[in-house]
This record gives structure tokens, sequence and C-alpha cells, in this order.
């Protein structure tokens, strides 16, 4: 026995007079076998005690066991001189396709079944010597099965080749190309077969690819090939049987035939397919016939499995048709005796869908968590942060247990249950079986096990919302019911008659998300957490009708109510958004599933940088099967970005400098991303023209890097080639300036095409070079001309925001240095102050500010702070170069640091521009039009008040007039009054109504 059995590992026999039997018969039967060799094996293991010990661990637990092995002494001979793996894969190498087609359908099935015999022995002994970990037991059945269904398909296709019913494209290999595939279900399908399991299957034809001569139809060749495969696999005969098989995953099985065309599977999935369906499709996989078409439709089914938007409807769903798992937090009476381990509480099941839930919920934006082992999804999500470490090892320990008693209980007689006996005496049997001393043991072990799954698993569900509030919330019948007004007037609502009158709209279904059965249902649970939570807002009934308006937007309401139902706290979030940021709750409204995002890992984290949000930008639009599916994904994921840095800043966990510099780094990003994209398919028609390409110059607040929520891009594109080029090298050949100016236009339609998912940005190219009368996009050559002989003043101070975003670093650095020398060049001081002096006058004269908290215009406003920043820019560039700075707080900063600016006035400066951003960014971010004091949410009020600094709104409204006053006595100081002292000395009219740039 070379390879050696470490006899403590085996179980001791449960009945040892029944071991004692069963060798006395296998000594019996070995006298008559003729292999003397044979003969003698068999007796040296009986007579030998240490050898012995395997013999009575069979022999003394199983009656299946001991049928096989005394039916197959050579396999236990081999086994115990080679090892289980070499005699494993010799039993699975009698399944070839040699002559598949010319064997006889009953000697096809004496071989399966021989081979499944043979097999199923050697998985045995391999998990009773504690040879094989439990992956490569539930492997091992899983090769077998797999192994056993192609052998049965090839000969069955192979046979009706040679009966002239179709013509095979390769008949010596009868499965290639056949247009016909087997699916496996379950634990088939994920690799986790167990000992006595039957095996599920979904058996595909595709029509166009089966070449069929017979008289009937293609359909009821199949169907006919798949009964006939039944059989082969399940017909009791002298050989025993191969594998039950299971066809009722198929869709609709009561209406449906076995084999089903690839095309009518298809429809229902992408038209019917339920929730139940698609954990079930979680393990689905090609197991024998047309492995390659399995493969592509597996593929086809994962927009169906895997929904990138989160669905916590599917966890009640399912949890609801399996009825069968109780899921109860703590307490109860968990019985040993008669006890399911697969479907009882705390069984295998629990564990299944306590990870294929969450694999539902996650995996559609997370492919890593897409295995269909259970105990991989386990270790995936504890990884992925979406279930403790802790509880995900303690399941998969309780996995580990109960599947190797699983395999025990059913290798016991070869019967596929997973009921414990009532029996107590073979209870204890099987605890010895399993390695235990007796029944206490097994008991103590099997009972914490089950106790530890049902805890996690009833964890999933412990957090059902409250179904009643203080006091009635009755919305049935025709007319509101006087106590639910009561109770909706106590909780802080003052318009009780038109709230109750909307929500019994939606009770009968007025609106297209409550039509469901379903959805009304969950709205009943919902209703109270729903009015509390809008209750606590600043405005409740205000926040109620814009979820009102909300609501009306949804296609369906089940998923979103499902989404409440699991996360309390977004349901809170959301009535925030209603109550407080009128301007979210629109974009909410009009892109419900930006709430996915919030429950993302990360979502309250602060915003990464741009060059993290490039690689997460590249890696999510590189998930896009083509050009317009890349427009769709980068408009989601950019509002997604955008409602995240809103979100962030109306629960004050970004300042608004921050919500600036992240909204412009994420308009970097999309840039960044979007234009080498662009660039690829404009040249599959154009091709490319050779030189240093094209750069993206970002102005105004990108350019500094302050946008708001509402901030169209202001962009300037320059490109560079090389001299004496003619036309691009493509297919349609274009001349350089035709080529850039038509990249151009597609770059912008790439950024404000409206797509299903709305337009990314705006864009503004008013500022290039000669505006909207220049080509829209400018060479490296003509943007340095331009600015160096015909830029006016006005574009040099818009060019002090110039900041180049895209492009390859040789050709950035050409362009920044074309801005650098542009804005360190000296100029003549009166006429930049007389200039500059004249654009704020323009300016003010078309932007009037009806209101303070208009503060980009207002006077002393955001403004006039930038014309200042940018006059000392181009006033002192030429001496100081480190004033070159893109960001006004930056330039500011650095005037003071050089003295260009008294400290008093430069703190003034820097605290006026704080706070007017402040205010711009909450506001841009939550409202849309002017703000209104009177009508302005209360919590509105106090975001801006926590934004400012200040300590309540009354003293909010105090100093923003103190800081206008002060701000514009400043800019007087340093540009009107100077101006004006020289407009006096020169004589001039002061009006300067008509007057251009002297």
């Amino acid at each position: 026995m070379p390879f050696i059995i470490k006899s403590e590992r085996l179980p001791d026999p449960a009945d040892p007079a029944m071991a004692e039997r069963n060798r006395e018969r296998w000594l019996e039967d070995a006298a008559q076998w003729e292999d003397a060799a044979l003969v003698a094996f068999a007796r040296n293991l009986a007579d030998d005690p240490a050898r012995r010990r395997l013999l009575d661990a069979v022999f003394g637990n199983s009656p299946y066991l001991t049928q096989s092995l005394i039916r197959e002494p050579d396999v236990l001979r081999r086994f115990l001189s080679d090892g289980p793996d070499p005699t494993f894969e010799a039993v699975l190498g009698t399944l070839t396709a040699d002559n598949e087609g010319a064997e006889d359908t009953p000697a096809v099935m004496d071989r399966l079944r021989i081979a499944k015999r043979r097999a199923a022995l050697i998985i045995g002994l391999a998990d009773i010597c504690e040879l094989w970990p439990l992956e490569a037991i539930t492997g091992a059945l899983t090769r077998l099965a797999d192994a056993t269904l192609s052998h049965a398909t090839r000969h069955l296709l192979g046979r009706a080749h040679g009966a002239g019913e179709i013509v095979l494209p390769h008949p010596d290999a009868p499965d290639r190309d056949c247009g016909l595939v087997i699916l496996g279900m379950g634990k088939l399908g994920a690799g986790e077969l167990n000992y006595s399991s039957d095996v599920d299957l979904i058996i595909l034809y595709e029509e166009g690819k089966v070449a069929y001569q017979g008289r009937r139809t293609v359909q009821e060749f199949f169907v006919r090939l798949s009964r006939d495969l039944v059989r082969l696999m399940e017909e009791l005969t002298g050989e025993g049987y191969v594998f039950r098989t299971d066809l009722r995953l198929r869709p609709d099985p009561g209406s449906t035939p076995l084999a089903i065309s690839l095309e009518a599977a298809e429809t229902y999935y992408e038209g019917f397919g339920q929730n139940w369906e698609r954990a079930a499709m979680i393990k689905a996989r090609p197991v024998a016939g047309d492995l390659e078409m399995g493969r592509e439709f597996v593929k086809f089914l994962r927009p169906f499995i895997w929904r990138r938007h989160l669905d916590f409807a599917a966890i009640q769903d399912i949890h609801s048709i399996k009825r069968q798992i109780n899921a109860h937090k703590g307490g109860g009476r968990i019985a040993v005796a008669g006890h399911n381990i697969k479907l009882g509480r705390g069984g295998i099941r629990e564990i299944e869908f306590f990870a294929q839930t969450q694999q539902l919920i996650w995996g559609g934006r997370q492919s890593d968590l897409r295995t269909p082992k259970t105990t991989d999804a386990l270790t995936a999500l504890a990884a992925a942060g979406h279930v403790d470490p802790a509880a995900a090892g303690e399941l998969i320990e309780a996995y580990g247990f109960l599947r190797r008693l699983e395999h025990r209980l059913q290798m016991i007689d070869d019967q596929q249950t997973q009921t414990l006996p009532e029996d107590r005496e073979k209870l204890r049997a099987l605890g010895v079986f399993l390695g235990f001393g007796g029944f206490e043991g097994f008991a103590e072990a099997l009972t914490g096990t089950l106790r530890t799954v049902e805890s996690h698993y009833a964890h999933l569900f412990e957090d059902a919302p409250p179904l009643s509030a203080e006091g009635n919330l009755v919305f049935t019948g025709g007319e509101s019911d006087p106590e639910t007004l009561k109770t909706i007037t106590g909780l802080g609502f003052t318009q009780s008659e038109a709230i109750c009158s909307v929500i019994r709209g939606w009770h009968h279904g007025r609106v297209r998300a409550t039509r469901s059965t379903r959805a009304r249902e969950m709205l009943t649970e919902l209703t109270p957490a729903l009015l509390a939570a809008l209750a606590r807002t600043a405005d409740p009934d205000a926040a109620f009708h814009r979820f009102d308006g909300f609501l009306s937007r949804l296609p369906a309401g089940v998923p979103l109510f499902a989404l409440f139902s699991a996360n309390p706290s977004l349901l809170d979030l959301v009535a925030e958004i209603m109550g407080d940021a009128p301007r979210l709750a629109e974009w909410l409204s009009a892109n419900t599933t930006l709430l996915d995002s919030v429950l993302t890992s990360g979502f309250f984290d602060a915003p990464p940088p741009r060059a993290i949000l490039v690689e997460e930008a590249s890696r999510v639009f590189d998930q896009s099967a083509d050009y317009q599916e890349m427009l769709d994904v980068a408009r989601r994921w950019v509002n997604e970005q955008k409602f995240r840095i809103g979100v962030q800043t109306l629960r004050n966990l970004l300042d608004p400098q921050q919500a600036g510099r992240h909204l412009s780094d994420l308009a970097d990003a999309a840039l960044a991303t979007i234009q080498p994209r662009v660039e690829a398919e404009f040249a599959l028609q154009y091709g490319r023209v050779p030189g240093r390409g094209m750069a993206i110059v970002a102005m105004g607040k990108m350019g500094s890097r302050e946008m708001t929520a509402t901030s169209d891009l202001d962009l300037i594109l320059v490109y560079d080639m090389e001299d004496d080029l003619d036309q691009s090298d493509g297919v349609k050949q274009l001349t350089p300036s035709a080529y850039y100016a038509r990249l151009t236009q597609r770059i912008i339609n790439a950024l404000t095409a409206k797509t299903g998912e709305g337009a990314l940005y705006e864009v503004d190219m008013r500022l290039r070079p000669s505006g909207n009368a220049g080509p829209i996009a400018t060479s490296l050559s003509a943007f340095a001309q331009y600015h160096a002989n015909m830029a006016w003043t006005w574009e040099h101070l818009a060019l002090t925001r110039a900041r180049v975003i895209t492009g390859n670093d040789s050709l950035r650095g050409a362009i920044e240095e074309v801005i650098r020398q542009t804005l360190e060049s000296r100029r003549d001081p009166v006429k930049l102050l007389v200039d500059v002096a004249d654009m704020r006058l323009r300016i003010a004269r078309e932007h009037k500010a009806d209101s303070p908290w208009e503060v980009k215009h207002l006077r002393g406003g955001l403004v006039d702070i930038e014309f200042i920043a940018q006059y000392l820019q181009l006033r002192w560039g030429a001496d100081h170069p480190s004033l070159i700075r893109t960001n006004t707080d930056d330039v500011l900063a650095e005037a003071l640091r050089l003295n260009l600016l008294p400290r008093d006035q430069g703190e003034l400066l820097r605290d006026a521009l704080r706070l007017w951003s402040a205010i711009q960014q909450v506001l841009r971010q939550s409202i849309e039009g002017r703000f209104d004091e009177e009508k302005a949410p209360g919590r509105l009020k106090e975001v801006l008040v926590r934004a400012t600094g200040s300590t309540h709104f009354e003293g909010l409204r105090v100093l923003m007039d103190e800081r206008a006053r002060q701000v514009m006595g400043l800019y007087e100081q340093l540009i009107d009054t100077p101006v004006g002292a020289l407009r006096t000395a020169l004589g001039e009219n002061a009006d300067l109504k008509d007057k251009e740039s002297s």
C-alpha cells in the first residue's frame, strides 16, 4: 500500500457488527475472483489490523460504498497503490469520444453507469480518508457529471447523424458547432455537486446552426433528444444509474418544451425573467454540447443577471419564493433529529442565499463578485467590504461542515436527502461516520453551526421599516380619515388634507410607480418612515410635494421602495434633498439611479484627486461596448460624481472652495478621458495628422478650478502639426485645418449632445482667438501670434485663468510657454488701467444684480475681486512671474506675499472671495433661479450659514452688505479712482458708453 492512509483520520465503524459481516462477505467474494493477485490483496487488507481500518470505516458505516467496494475491488487496489487523483482520471478517461457513434445505446448506458460507480467510490474513499478537501470532492463530482453528460450528448448526436436525421459539421467531434448546448445550473453549474445530487439542466438549441433532415420539426427533434438524454442519465439498470436530472429551471417550465430555442430563451429573459431566475443564473455554465454557443448565451445573460443599478427588491423577492427559509433572529429551537440541513433554519440554502442576495445587489457594479461558488462569493464580498470578514469566515466554516455532513449522510445509502434521521441511534451512527465520538458531540457541533448561520442570515432581514406611526395612517377609501389627518398634522405638516389626498392617489395607482400590487404593498410599509423623514426637514410640505414630483417621474416604484426599506438612512438623505436642495431634488428626479451611488463604499469620503479620477474614468469608460455606449457611460459617471459633490456640500462635508476644486478636477478627468476616445473614433474615418496633436485649454471657472454645479466649460482647442502637411492619412482625407475643426466639433458634440442620459456639459468657445469670428480650433502658431499682436486686453485678462488640461507633454509645454510669455509681457500701465475699467463697466451695464444674492455680478462681488486679481497679474507679471496663477485666491495670496497689496486689503479680498464663493457654490448646488429669502427652505439657510462660517442668517446678511461695500470701495481705490484722475488729467469725457480701449 505505497499510498499512505493515515488511520487516525478514518472514522470508526458506527456498527462494528455490520463491519464484521461485510468483511466476511468481502473475503467470501474474493475467493471467487480469478485474479490471484487481487485475491491476495483482498486477504492482506482484511487480515492486517492497521490496513483493516479503511475497510471497517466503509463496511461499518455505508452499505452503498460497501456494495461498490465489493463490486470494484480493483479500483480500491489502484486507489491504495497510486492515490485518488490518477485513479479518478483513469475512470474519466473511459468516457472518451472515440466510439460514441459506433456504440449502441445499451452499451453507452453501461459505460456511463460503471464510470459513475467507480468514480463515486473513489470520491467517497477520498472523502473518508480526508485526502481531498471539500472543494476537490465537489469538483470531482462536478467533473464526473460534466463528463457523463458530454459522453451521452455526443452519443445521441452521433446516433442522429448516423441515422440521417441531422448533418453534423464535424461528425468526428459531434458536439462541435452542433447547435445544441446543455447548461448546468445550481450546484452543477457552480462546480459544487453533492454526493447524491441530481443535476439541474437547461437544454437550448439554435435552429439556424442545425442541418435537420428529418420529417418532423427541429423542436420536436431536440425534445426527443432531451428525453433520450434524461433516460441515458437516470434510468435504473443492473449497473445502477448515472445522475438524476431536473429540467424545471428552464423558462416557464409548465408551458415550455424540454428543449427551448435560443431565440425563445433570450426573449424570455429579456422580457419576463424573474429575480429568482437572476439568482439561479449566477451559477449557469455550459457543460455539454456546443460549449462556445453556451458561453455566448451566458454572456448574453449578464445584463439580466448583473444589473448596474442596485436592486434590493431581489432580497425580499427571493426570500418570499423560498418560504421554507425561516429567518428568525435569535431564540427559537433548532432540532437535530429530522432537521433538513439544506432547507432548514441555519442550513446550506441560507448560506447560499446570503451570498447570492449580496451578489445580486453589488455584482452589477463590481465584476469581481460574479463568482458562482458560494465560498468564493463570500470571500469576495468580504474583501469588497459588503460582508463583515468575521461573518464571512464563520459562514464559510459552517458551509464546509454542513457540506461534509451532507456527503456522509448521502453516501450511507446513496440517497438524495438532506434530512437527518429522526432516530437517535441513526444520528449517533451518522455522527460517528463524520468523525465524532457519539451523539452529544455531533449534536453540539451541528446546533452551534446552524445557529451561527441562522443569526447571520436573519441579519439581512432584520431592518424592516416600521408599519405604524404615532396615530393612524390610513389611506384607503375616497375620503380622508380624520385620525390620519391628525397624525399628519402632528408630524409637522400644515397641508394634511392635500398630503392625504396625494398619498391616496399613490395607493390608487395614479402614478406609474405605484401601479403594481407589489409597489403598493411596499409603499404601505414605507409611508410612516417616509412621512417622518420629510417632517424632519425645514419645510415638510414643500419637501413632500417635491417627493411627489420625484415619484411621478419614476417608471416603477418597487426598486426605489426596496432601496429605502433596506437603507433607512438613504430615505433620510432623499428627504433632506427634497426639503433643502430644490436643484438637487430636480436633478435626482431626472436621474433616479443616482441613488445607487450613495450606497457605494466611500460615497461620503472626500472625492479623489484628478489623477485617480482619470484612472477611474478610464476603467469605467473602457467597459463600454462601443463609442455611443461610452457617451452614455460618461454621462452616468460624471452625474454620479457631481451628485456626490453636491450631497457632500449640502452636508457640509466639503467647504465651497473644495467643492469648486473637485468639480473642476471632475471636468478635467472627463475631458482627459473622452478626448482620446473621440480622436480614436474620428481616426477610423479620417486618420491622423502627424505632429503633436491637439490640446484642450480650460478657461474661466474651469481654468481657475472654481467651478460650480452649473458651470459650463470655457475651452480653447489648440493643435500643432508637422510642417508642409497637406492632408490627414485616413480613408477620407482632410486638410489639417479642416481636420482639427471637425475633430473639435466632435469633441464638443461628445460633451454637449443629449443622449438618453442627458448632456455632459455645456461648452463655451467664445474665448478662443477672435471669438466666434475665429476658427473653432487654433494652430499653435496662430495662437501665439494672436496673443502677441492682436488680442485685446480683456482677452489677456481671461488668459490669466488659462490652464492646459490635455495633450502630450511637449504640446502642453509649448502652449504654457505662449501663455507665460503673454502674461509676463510688460504693458503700458495707463492703457491697462483704462482697459480694465472700461471692461468692468460694460459688464456691470450688461449684468445688473437685482439681489444681494447674485454675488457674481453684485458690485463688490466676485467679478470685482476677479478683476482686481487679474489686473494685478497683468500689471506686475513682468516683474513678478510668480503672480501668474490661475486660481483667484492663489493670486491674492501671492500679491500679499509680494507686498503688491497692503495686508488689510489683501485679507479683505480673500475673505470676501471665500464668502461669495461659498454662497455661490451652495446656491448653484441647491436651487434653480434666484434665491428668495422669504421662500427659501429654512435648512438651506442653515447650510448657507454653516458654509460661510456665520452664526445665524441675519448675521450673514449683515456681513454680505459689509463685504460688498468694502470690496467696492477697494475696487474704486485701486481702479476707478486712478482712471478718473487720468481722464481728468487728459481732459477726456468720463462717459465710456461707446469708448473702446485707448
